[in-house]
């Protein structure tokens, strides 16, 4: 059985994360050309890929019985992941309806604990390790420090022929976020 968004926390519960102006450099970059350990043993390089991307950046994924960082629920944004990846598992197909030719996630765990949460959570996409923060370093992506990890801020980019021509961020709901991208994706098709 898949695990599902059931039980998600109250959102409303939870600190919520606000615009720090920490992703506004992001549009319009083109991605590094940096290979990154995948889910499937691969080595991934994002910026080789042609047509539409959409790459979900989040902190961590937790393992069931194992504790999250002290103070984990008072990070604004902090928790989500689980959700947020079941909801883009949820909406993979859709998402390639609206013209996506490829998904990614994107955390700085460790592969083996990607692979984990992959197979747990039978995502039908690949999760990218950036453990050594070197992709985050090269674009400067929002990240924060707790217990010792360096962890990236939830947000997504959508990424065009290697270029990043829309981000997320913050993204809150994090459950909301797959939903919240094929509507700009919706919109975007309209216009054209």
């Amino acid at each position: 059985m898949l695990e599902s968004t059931v039980g998600t926390p109250d959102w409303s519960a939870l600190p919520q994360p606000r615009d720090d102006g920490a992703a506004r450099h992001l549009v319009g970059l083109r991605l590094p050309c940096m290979p990154l350990p995948a889910t499937d043993g691969s080595l991934v390089d994002l910026s080789t890929f042609p047509g539409r991307l959409v790459v979900y950046a989040y902190p961590r994924t937790g393992r069931p019985g194992v504790e999250n960082p002290d103070g984990w629920d008072a990070i604004p944004g902090a928790r989500g992941c689980t959700p947020q990846s079941c909801a883009f598992r949820d909406h993979a197909a859709d998402l390639a309806a609206l013209g996506v030719d490829h998904l990614f996630g994107l955390s700085t765990q460790q592969p083996a604990d990607q692979r984990e949460v992959a197979t747990r959570l039978h995502l039908p996409f690949r999760i990218l390790s950036d453990a050594e923060l070197r992709f985050a370093r090269a674009l400067r992506l929002p990240m924060f420090e707790t217990g010792g990890l360096f962890l990236l801020k939830r947000l997504t980019m959508i990424v065009d022929e290697g270029v990043i021509t829309h981000v997320f961020y913050p993204v809150f709901p994090p459950d909301r976020n797959a939903q919240d991208v094929m509507t700009w994706l919706s919109a975007r098709r309209a216009m054209a």
